[in-house]
């Protein structure tokens, strides 16, 4: 990846986010499995192109100053930090020789048989009990350790929360009350089992897709893109702001021939085309994936 300095920032932050790396083929890690398999492919295969500001790499920094101020501390007996984790997912399925399972753990500790990961994110995360995602990442995590013979049944992401508003964590029954949360997972055989069933999955998948065309590449979902559907204003034709919104056309037809009876001529539907926020705001590669390049980069979005 390229990091550009169109702010003309310190040199020690662009220094703090640059990095070497060069991914290794038929080698994948606990995180990047959790994206979608285009995503996946499209990063590795442009690389050395993609390009991002350290301007926009604040928490990324952040978390790197987390991570170092883990590393210089004292773990107790039996935690182990920044634990390099590889397992050859040859000795599990054969279809998946030559292909490795990589990450690093935040830390460790054996004796409560746990996995803790550091994390940064919004109130909104918490407040929606949106924690799949983390789950998920650290039941990976947690499989990986049971590869190296120690047994994990239990996890912890303590998250530092980006926008955290003193002032609502007074007024607000649901809002998060300090700045950092701290949540539970337990884990049972059955996870473990869904999760290698995932890991098996994910990588013949990634298997059979990282030589094929980037047009060919199996299409992201739209939960995988975020995808905010498409809605139906029914409103003014003076106006910009609807009357109401409706999810589906024969809704908003209804709504709109109703008015008509006593407003005839004053109110229209408009359609909000919905748009995938993952694509536009939030992927690296978005430029190099045709589905983008057809759909926005085509209407200079």
């Amino acid at each position: 990846m390229k990091i550009t300095n169109k702010l003309g920032l310190p040199k020690q932050l662009v220094e703090l986010v640059s990095n070497d790396y060069k991914p290794t083929e038929h080698q994948y890690s606990c995180t990047t499995i959790l994206k979608p398999t285009r995503q996946v492919i499209l990063e590795r295969r442009y690389n050395d192109q993609i390009e991002s500001d350290v301007s926009d790499m604040c928490w990324l920094i952040f978390g790197i100053a987390v991570h170092s101020i883990i590393e210089n501390s004292e773990e107790d007996s039996g935690q182990f930090k920044e634990e390099k984790l590889k397992v050859d997912l040859g000795k599990y399925f054969k279809e998946l020789d030559g292909y490795y399972l990589s990450g690093r753990s935040d830390m460790i500790d054996l004796i409560n048989k746990s996995i803790t990961d550091w994390k940064t994110c919004s109130a909104w995360k918490i407040i929606y009990k949106d924690f799949e995602d983390w789950r998920k990442e650290m039941l990976i995590y947690a499989w990986a350790v049971k590869d190296m013979g120690f047994d994990m049944d239990k996890a912890e992401a303590i998250a530092f929360i980006k926008d955290h508003n003193k002032t609502k964590s007074k007024t607000e029954a649901n809002y998060p009350k300090l700045p950092i949360w701290v949540e539970k997972f337990a884990f049972t055989e059955k996870d473990f089992s869904e999760i290698e069933e995932f890991i098996y999955n994910k990588f013949l998948s990634l298997k059979s897709n990282e030589n094929k065309p980037d047009e060919e590449l199996p299409m992201c979902s739209e939960e995988e893109r975020w995808r905010e559907p498409t809605k139906y204003a029914v409103k003014k034709k003076a106006n910009k702001t609807a009357s109401k919104l409706h999810d589906t056309l024969e809704d908003a037809e209804a709504h709109l021939k109703n008015l008509e009876e006593k407003y005839p001529d004053i109110y229209e539907i408009e359609v909000r085309e919905g748009t995938d926020k993952k694509c536009l705001e939030y992927c690296s590669c978005n430029r190099f994936c045709p589905y983008y390049k057809e759909k926005y980069m085509k209407e200079g979005k």
